[in-house]
């Protein structure tokens, strides 16, 4: 096979991934507007929980490491 013809291979193939593409977004059922408020507050809340959970275990790992003389000065 010569370079023109792999050329030629090459983006018909890429044409028919984007064909692909854009079909299988067409078959995509998206939110509407309430379940995309909804679905972004449950995230949001989401995040929130987990950086105070992971900030409560880092004050109390830093606290245990400088009760038993580990921690920074």
């Amino acid at each position: 096979m010569g370079f023109v013809e792999a050329v030629r291979n090459g983006s018909s193939r890429v044409v028919g991934y984007f064909r692909d593409v854009v079909g299988e977004l067409r078959r995509v059922r998206w939110p509407n507007r309430k379940e995309l408020v909804s679905y972004t507050i449950v995230v949001i809340t989401t995040v929130i929980v987990m950086a105070v959970l992971i900030y409560l275990f880092d004050l109390l790992f830093s606290l245990f490491l400088n009760a038993i003389g580990l921690g920074t000065r």
